[in-house]
């Protein structure tokens, strides 16, 4: 008998706890009802679960299961949707289900990941038999914006072994991704009156100057992760009507980033666009939040050789592993070092007003969690 046979995961139980927790609104900066929900389940089921604020009146909330000697073991997820469209033909927060889809806001990314979470995390509680160490449970605020919750987490001293974030990747589980930064090209030149534009160095066309010739940045290849840069926005001038030659101009570009990539390489890349335009503005660089720096778990970690035979075990297939998409995970494995990977239960159409939930993969999701924590935080009994 494998070491879980013997527990099972109601799909349905599964399915109402997602639905209970997509109906409680949850936009950035209003996690605090669903936080609490969270922290009361977890209460309810015998764990030990606290409300630490990342931020006024948004808390995570962190379970720590201690069961004996062994390595620790991090399951992530967070409960912060985005806003909901008003193309929505229903009700987003009540959802409707059709079958073994399920539509509502955040129903996929992620609280069908969190329910998942929330009952594995009930499950290893009651089952230490089953595995020895030290299991933190933690649902998070912000990721949807600038992951205050995780980077709490991580300014709070977090350490782990071992990073599960339990975001939808039931078919593509996630080793890696690109990173994020927003880089912000300040250009100051001369103002002088429009009439005597020669008087002055106009910021606004030193600043087209440097976005006609974006593209000449080399961006870095990577055999898994691709870069790319964006420009997203370009503001000068004054924003109310003067006969004036504008002396600021403002550039805001996003650039996702392979592994390897630093802040100082990509500012170096753009200094020297910069430098070769020879333009009497002056160019700064520097960075807006949020920043994801670019993050991959080896394929060859023993972490990920237990991952595939406990998802080999539930589906019967390869996980056929994903490099995309970027969240807490970049901040997880990065800035906190902890070998990472992204799985929960599968979804689509994220961000959009048809979000959906394949109902069943929750349940199974949770199998998976509880068979993966058990082979990497193993007891004497279990082997």
């Amino acid at each position: 008998m494998a070491r879980w046979d013997d527990v099972v995961i109601d799909s349905e139980e599964a399915f109402d706890l997602t639905r209970q927790l997509v109906a409680i609104r949850s936009y950035p900066g209003e996690e605090l009802a669903v936080q609490q929900f969270v922290a009361q389940w977890l209460q309810d089921a015998g764990l030990n679960a606290e409300l630490i604020d990342a931020g006024p009146d948004r808390p995570n909330v962190v379970a720590r299961i201690e069961n004996g000697a062994g390595p620790t073991f991090l399951l992530n997820g967070h409960t912060d949707t985005v806003l909901a469209s008003e193309a929505w033909a229903h009700d987003p927060w009540q959802g409707k289900r059709e079958g073994d889809r399920f539509f509502g806001l955040g129903a996929g990314d992620m609280k069908a990941g969190v329910a998942a979470m929330m009952i594995a995390g009930r499950e290893l509680n009651r089952h230490r038999d089953k595995w020895s160490g030290t299991v933190l449970i933690t649902s998070v605020v912000d990721e949807e914006a600038y992951s205050l919750g995780a980077r709490a987490l991580i300014d709070g001293g977090l350490q782990a072994d071992y990073c599960l974030v339990c975001e939808p990747g039931y078919d593509r589980p996630c080793l890696g991704a690109q990173g994020k930064y927003l880089v912000r090209v300040d250009v100051t030149g001369v103002a002088s009156h429009a009439a005597w534009p020669e008087r002055g160095v106009n910021a606004a066309e030193e600043a087209s100057k440097f976005v006609a010739r974006l593209h000449e940045v080399a961006m870095p290849t990577h055999p898994l992760i691709r870069a790319s840069q964006t420009v997203l926005s370009f503001r000068c001038g004054s924003e109310k009507y003067v006969i004036t030659v504008p002396d600021k101009a403002t550039v805001q570009i996003n650039r996702h980033t392979v592994p390897g990539e630093t802040q100082e390489s990509v500012v170096a890349a753009y200094q020297a666009l910069a430098d070769s335009l020879n333009s009497p503005a002056t160019f700064d660089f520097g960075f807006d939040p949020p920043t994801y720096p670019s993050w991959q778990t080896d394929i060859n970690h023993p972490y990920v050789a237990a991952f595939a035979g406990a998802y080999k075990r539930e589906t019967e297939l390869e996980p056929p592993y994903a490099y995309n998409g970027y969240g807490d995970m970049n901040l997880f494995s990065t800035d906190a070092g902890i070998p990472t990977i992204m799985f929960g239960p599968r979804g689509g159409e994220f961000h959009a007003a048809s979000e959906w939930l394949d109902v069943p993969t929750v349940a199974a999701s949770a199998r998976v969690f509880l068979d993966l924590v058990s082979e990497m935080l193993p007891s004497d009994v279990a082997g």
